[in-house]
């Protein structure tokens, strides 16, 4: 397939775009800038987001479109410019991505937007699957589902799109658990919080292959959760982060300490949602990694 990646150099677009490559497949990597970007096999660099660019020029024939682009919600605190940011950051790729769309002669088959499970709020009884209704409207909540009604208007041109909504992806060297370690590794770790919220992850490298199901399955549309179907709450994740780092689990970082150095941001850590793979499951996929242990042993005793 000869397939357009917005966001391919990112951390998940750079492990999904080697995947794609080793399948076979031709790879456009949509970039603001083409310079200086490292060579890949059967792959190009075009330029869009800017004035002189014209995306859509290179992507007539294009089979599949995978929208991955969007700024990190975890990497600073989160003030009013910097919500403003993450918001605009999704809906602005998105938009530009309808655009292209809607000038191409022949549609693409499929647009796989990237999403997250902050789509069905916080609840700390609930259990969501794809045919779950969100429970609140946070600012997570907000962008997920406004970045999701965006993108959901590739449908009106024939084409499938599917949401890839995001639990806390584990990942060695970057995202979310590399600051989870840490403090284990300074012996002094502990549980985050009431321990009771719930942590749905999935390891990296089934990430990967659930947007490989995606583009290969073409009757999956609409959502699809990427979690693993084993989620757990805060306080056991910790004790298993405790048992296989060999470090204790002892020092709790309380909800009022973690509100005052995080501000609005410690919802990320405080607040969670229990997440099952529902479409995945039914689908047949065998999880390489569905339970915590083997997946933080494989992410982080692996050089």
């Amino acid at each position: 397939m000869k397939i357009a990646i917005a966001g391919g150099s990112g951390f998940i677009g750079n492990k999904l775009t080697k995947r794609l490559i080793s399948l076979g497949h031709s790879l456009i990597i949509l970039t603001r800038t083409a310079e200086n970007k490292p060579p890949l096999p059967n792959t190009r660099y075009v330029e869009w987001l800017h004035n002189k660019s014209n995306p859509s020029s290179h992507l007539e024939n294009i089979d599949a479109i995978i929208n991955l682009a969007g700024e990190s919600i975890g990497r600073q605190r989160w003030t009013n410019d910097r919500k403003a940011s993450i918001l605009n950051s999704r809906i602005q790729t998105t938009e530009e991505l309808i655009d292209i769309i809607s000038k191409l002669g022949k549609k693409p088959e499929l647009l796989i937007n990237a999403s997250a499970i902050g789509y069905y709020g916080n609840s700390l009884t609930k259990t969501f699957t794809e045919d779950s209704l969100p429970v609140d409207k946070g600012f997570l909540a907000d962008v997920v589902r406004r970045w999701e009604t965006k993108a959901s208007l590739a449908q009106s041109f024939g084409v499938r799109t599917v949401f890839c909504r995001l639990g806390v992806v584990l990942d060695k060297n970057e995202g979310a658990l590399t600051k989870m370690l840490l403090p284990y590794k300074l012996f002094a770790g502990g549980t985050m919080g009431s321990g009771k919220q719930w942590i749905s992850w999935i390891h990296i490298d089934d990430v990967i292959e659930l947007f490989i199901l995606a583009i290969e399955q073409h009757h999956i549309k609409g959502p699809l959760n990427l979690t693993s179907p084993n989620p757990l709450q805060m306080k056991e994740f910790g004790q298993t982060i405790s048992s296989v780092l060999n470090r204790p689990h002892w020092l709790p970082a309380p909800s009022f300490a973690l509100k005052i150095a995080l501000g609005e941001m410690s919802t990320l850590v405080l607040d969670g949602q229990k997440v099952l793979p529902k479409k995945a499951i039914l689908q047949g996929y065998q999880f390489k990694y569905p339970e915590l242990t083997t997946a933080l042993e494989n992410t982080v005793k692996n050089p």
